[in-house]
């Protein structure tokens, strides 16, 4: 699902300058959460071919993470032309998913 080409740990201003919308999902690869959550963001995002997915592995020493104010893993900030519209924290259905992701629409 990742298709942009940026750093391990992009600095913000890297994620400001992606145009359109943009779906980061900070957690970490041993995250039961994240595990959990991972088919339920695959169904939400299946047919949005229009948001771009980027996951970040978050955690000590990681910078972006803390720019965007994550506490809880996973958490999901839902982007459009750099700018922040919306974020699902410990999403446990698609349905929350989804109507995170109708907060923007196609390019």
């Amino acid at each position: 699902m990742t298709d942009t080409a940026l750093p391990p740990e992009p600095a913000p201003s890297d994620i400001a300058a992606i145009s359109g919308s943009l779906l980061l999902e900070f957690g970490a690869a041993w995250c039961g959460y994240c595990r959990a959550a991972q088919p339920l963001i695959g169904q939400a995002l299946a047919g949005k071919s229009h948001i771009r997915h980027l996951r970040i592995e978050d955690g000590k020493g990681r910078r972006l993470g803390r720019h965007f104010r994550v506490k809880l893993w996973p958490t999901l900030v839902l982007l459009a032309d750099g700018e922040e519209v919306g974020r699902l924290v410990r999403p446990q259905d698609v349905e929350a998913i989804t109507a995170l992701l109708s907060m923007t629409k196609p390019d």
